[in-house]
């Protein structure tokens, strides 16, 4: 039996997100900037669907080429490529969700967390290294429950109310 992600995790290897985008860049302009790396299969230029900027580009697209070595080459050339003076962010479309995470778990971990999650030379997360990310992050859920129970017990003691009997008349 085939594992039901395989398809996902494969085709979103071959898939790029690219942001920052500058809103003058049109869909063929990008199409055009990103062909000379393989085979573009697919290509999702966002717009905005409703509110004052409807119809207005979102500032980042998707694109899909026929194999992820295509993809890693043109996230490689084209990662920090001024586009009408703007630098390209171009990344894995599974990485986009990852970097975020990491970025947010890091907060109060400190700064060797982003680089062992986003420092590899592929600039990809091993699946062991996701496992690890997702069970640190459980962790620190853990911990920070944990702490305000204690602070909680610590509170109801220094208040004067016992723990083995209900509080009020005697």
């Amino acid at each position: 039996m085939q594992d039901p992600n395989g398809f996902i995790d494969e085709k979103s290897e071959s898939r790029l997100y690219v942001g920052n985008l500058d809103l003058r860049i049109t869909e063929a302009a990008l199409i055009k900037m990103f062909s000379p790396f393989g085979k573009i299969v697919a290509e999702d230029f966002l717009w905005h669907t409703r509110g004052p900027k409807r119809g207005e580009p979102r500032g980042f697209a998707f694109i899909q080429y026929s194999t992820k070595e295509e993809a890693k080459l043109a996230k490689e050339k084209m990662h920090g490529k001024l586009a009408c003076g703007r630098p390209l962010v171009v990344r894995l479309a599974s990485e986009k969700y990852l970097v975020e995470t990491a970025e947010k778990l890091s907060k109060g971990v400190g700064d060797s967390h982003k680089t062992s999650l986003s420092g590899s030379s592929s600039g990809q997360m091993s699946r062991t290294a996701k496992i690890a990310a997702i069970k640190n992050k459980l962790k620190a859920l853990e911990e920070d429950s944990s702490i305000s129970k204690k602070q909680k017990l610590a509170e109801s003691i220094s208040t004067g109310e016992s723990l083995d009997r209900p509080s009020g008349k005697r």
